[in-house]
């Protein structure tokens, strides 16, 4: 679907990122994915396309503007791939970058901005803890003031990026219970007392890092504090909103691989002596297909255009990454219906796909909260 919003800039963007895709990752993806890691190269060579500068300062390697339009076109092209797990492997930065362009000290930004956001060194937002998933205001892990310093105790689970990340922005509570409690820290992967653990035996993402981090009286000094104590709770969940976005352009872009490869497919196939496009079941699939594709894509430039005029749409990110979930989950299930046996071997983007539709319905927040969130964000 042609998009109204589209500029010489954007499309520009959009075919140098989609030409990086199908030179530098397609290619290798299944390999990375049976290996069970990306090769660190392409942290750097993905990071000299500026995709992770949006919003931040040129002088910490930043951008110096900002555009949803084009971080969506980033999180949906690197999609297209087929292998989840490539665009997990970076994307972990993505949603720690903010929080420390925003709250932490210039002596930080000056040293970690630059090196995370040119790829050569990675960092994690911690939130998630062993019995809180979604429950963010009833974080566990705590924060205790002695003399000039902040002590950390307690543990995070399912950290993207938690076993190659240098640097991680970690929420503990700082003050009583509930959202107003807890506070923003910044922790160095080679502190005293932190540790990590891979988790492993995935559904997929198998080329990504997802770790648990065990904080045992981690000592920090008391500036690595971001932002104001007992405030952020405010600042991990404004964090999620664009985190949302991107996860709708990666669904987004899940989909069309559906729909791509499931038409090759079908032109090919030959069955009961005519291709397989021919079959009005098969046609209809795809018809179907199709048009979940335009209603998600349709809804994901309206979010854009409404982030970039300075409105935040949350309710509207909310119910469009449930819809967008579940329409993902009904392409990829169509698509490896097309693909029939082919579909169901290792080693092509839609059996990828298929495994990993479902972490997209789970992380970033899951359809059950986020109905939850959209309903309170309409005063209901």
């Amino acid at each position: 679907m042609q998009s109204p919003f589209d500029t010489e800039e954007r499309r520009a963007f959009r075919e140098s990122l989609r030409s990086f895709v199908a030179q530098e990752i397609t290619p290798f993806c299944d390999d990375w994915d049976e290996a069970g890691k990306i090769p660190w190269e392409l942290h750097q060579k993905t990071g000299a396309l500026g995709v992770w500068g949006f919003g931040i300062d040129e002088k910490y390697g930043g951008l110096g503007f900002d555009d949803c339009f084009m971080r969506a076109a980033y999180s949906e092209e690197i999609a297209r791939c087929g292998a989840g797990g490539v665009a997990a492997a970076m994307g972990g930065r993505q949603i720690s970058l903010d929080p420390i362009a925003r709250l932490a000290s210039e002596e930080i930004k000056m040293q970690v901005l630059p090196e995370v956001i040119a790829g050569r060194k990675g960092s994690s937002l911690a939130v998630t803890e062993p019995g809180g998933g979604s429950d963010v205001a009833n974080i566990t892990t705590t924060a205790r003031r002695d003399g000039n310093h902040w002590v950390l105790s307690g543990s995070k689970t399912f950290i993207t990026g938690g076993m190659t990340s240098e640097y991680f922005v970690i929420p503990a509570r700082t003050g009583g219970p509930g959202l107003e409690g807890i506070s923003l820290f910044f922790v160095e992967a080679d502190t005293p007392g932190f540790t990590r653990s891979a988790l492993s035996r995935k559904m997929g993402w198998w080329c990504s890092d997802q770790a648990t981090l065990f904080l045992d009286d981690v000592r920090l000094p008391a500036d690595r504090m971001m932002g104001p104590e007992n405030h952020g709770f405010l600042a991990v969940m404004e964090n999620f909103n664009l985190e949302r976005v991107g996860l709708i352009a990666g669904m987004l872009g899940m989909m069309k691989t559906c729909l791509e490869d499931s038409i090759a497919w079908a032109q090919e196939r030959q069955t009961f002596g005519k291709p397989l496009i021919r079959h009005q079941v098969i046609r209809h699939k795809i018809a179907d297909i199709s048009a979940r594709i335009d209603a998600v894509e349709a809804t994901l430039n309206t979010i854009c255009w409404q982030v970039n005029e300075g409105r935040m749409p949350v309710a509207e990110i909310c119910k469009a990454k449930v819809f967008t979930s579940k329409a993902c989950e009904f392409c990829a299930s169509e698509a490896m219906q097309i693909l029939g046996g082919a579909g169901y071997l290792r080693g092509n983007r839609i059996e990828r796909i298929y495994r990993e539709v479902k972490v997209m319905a789970i992380g970033g927040g899951s359809e059950e909260i986020m109905r939850d969130l959209a309903v309170r964000q309409m005063g209901l």
